[in-house]
């Protein structure tokens, strides 16, 4: 998969994952490639060994991996469409010029009435990911973000954190990324899914190759509405949940939205296999 990716890109994508230096490993440009092969190389592991699954779902830009794991396009066009969105979404906004915040404490309907009394002056802000019942985030211009985080701090939220993000991903501020991303997208050959994905933009299972580009358009400039994904899944029975990549915040956010659920991390060649080596799954 790293060979794959590397050939795609030109460049050694594999050499900056494994050695550095952390400065290159941090520019957009190479951290959302890296993240997908990342991640698409563990579920190889995962898929080569014989391990099952269900459905797939991704948070944000782990949309795409979801898409790869499932079948819908190669490594090679992934990993070329995510650093050019990457581009597409810097691009759109000007540095400084949006923001992104994370609210802890109230309800999704506090936090939408309070982004919409922020939003004044031709400058916008709104819920930008729902992340977990008491966890939203809000994207927009950044006056309007600061107004909104005041505001929701004076109505009770527990924490209003300021996001080191380089633009206000998943806003109407990136509506122009989207526009930017609709000929990249029409131009890849999209194929059914072996297994539904539950997108971000609807929170709701697809399969066909045209609906999950459909959905990756919409996804651009839409709120990431996990919370809802991961309750329909739960619904459709599904019960064990295994990341599959770099990090555990999926999981955390998980076992905030179905405490029953059992997660799992499969991010790392240990976690990898110790999960292979104890794997009994129902539907995952």
């Amino acid at each position: 998969m790293f060979d794959r990716a590397d050939a795609a890109l030109g460049e050694s994508l594999s050499e900056i994952c494994f050695a550095g230096p952390d400065e290159q490993l941090r520019l957009t440009a190479n951290t959302q490639p890296a993240i997908l092969t990342v991640s698409l190389a563990a579920f190889a592991v995962l898929q080569a060994r014989g391990s099952k699954f269900d459905g797939v779902a991704g948070h944000s830009l782990g949309e795409y991996s979801a898409i790869g794991a499932a079948g819908g396009l190669g490594i090679e066009d992934l990993v070329r469409t995510v650093r050019r969105r990457g581009q597409l979404m810097q691009e759109a906004a000007p540095v400084g010029a949006g923001a992104m915040s994370a609210v802890l404490g109230p309800a999704r309907d506090l936090v939408e009435a309070c982004c919409r009394e922020a939003s004044a002056g031709g400058e916008s802000v709104v819920a930008a990911n729902f992340n977990a019942p008491e966890q939203t985030v809000i994207a927009g211009h950044a006056g309007a973000v600061t107004r909104a985080g005041a505001l929701l701090a004076a109505r009770g939220a527990k924490r209003v954190v300021s996001l080191p993000v380089s633009a206000p991903f998943h806003s109407p501020l990136m509506a122009a990324a989207r526009e930017g991303l609709v000929p990249v997208l029409a131009a890849l050959p999209f194929t059914g899914l072996s297994v539904p994905l539950y997108n971000n933009v609807d929170a709701a299972p697809v399969t066909d190759g045209g609906a999950v580009r459909d959905g990756l358009v919409r996804q651009v400039d839409a709120p990431v509405r996990w919370v809802e994904l991961v309750e329909r899944m739960v619904a459709d029975g599904f019960d064990t949940f295994v990341e599959v990549g770099p990090g555990s915040v999926l999981s955390g956010l998980i076992r905030r939205i179905a405490r029953p659920a059992v997660t799992i991390q499969a991010g790392t060649a240990d976690q990898v296999e110790a999960y292979l080596g104890g794997e009994s799954r129902v539907k995952s």
